[in-house]
């Protein structure tokens, strides 16, 4: 058995892609998985499982009863210790709720951000390591363009972003 994150894409409580987090969490047992938690109402859940790969299976159960289609990026525990350990940025400077990682599916190629001119963000800044890129709004991200700008790198990525106190968060839910 393996303790897992789960990291919904685009959800939320209410209006558009609706997933109240009581349901999913339902559902997750509902396919036999274990000690299932969610953390806030933002489509983070934990859960001990047996399948090597549980992503498409809670894709589809999460499709088949909430209607919605959404990308689940999944994580182990150890993964995500290492994510959290591969930080380029000054963790211990910086204030949590401005430091985001966003988790990405597939590994793009190292020069897969290149094109974006990280002076044009400044002060917010991003670092790209493997299937991360950390990022930093000292002025918080309301009105940044540094994640749409991000996200419309081509080829398209499946990425969902997380603070750095939910990421400490689901840390510990997965230990």
């Amino acid at each position: 058995m393996t303790r897992y994150a789960a990291l919904l894409r685009g959800v939320n409580v209410g209006g558009h892609n609706k997933v109240p987090m009581a349901e999913l969490r339902t559902v997750m047992a509902e396919l036999g998985w274990g000690d299932v938690r969610t953390y806030l109402q933002s489509g983070n859940a934990v859960f001990t499982a047996e399948e090597e790969d549980p992503r498409p299976v809670l894709e589809r159960a999460v499709a088949e009863r909430f209607g919605v289609q959404v990308s689940a990026l999944v994580r182990t525990g150890e993964e995500l210790r290492a994510v959290a350990a591969a930080c380029p940025l000054p963790v211990a400077e910086l204030d949590p709720a401005k430091l985001l990682v966003l988790f990405i599916e597939e590994e793009p190629a190292a020069d897969h951000f290149a094109a974006l001119d990280a002076d044009a963000f400044a002060p917010e800044e991003f670092r790209h390591v493997g299937r991360a890129v950390y990022c930093h709004f000292p002025h918080g991200m309301g009105r940044s363009k540094l994640v749409p700008a991000l996200e419309g790198v081509r080829p398209r990525l499946t990425m969902t972003g997380r603070n750095w106190r939910t990421v400490q968060r689901l840390i510990e839910l997965t230990s």
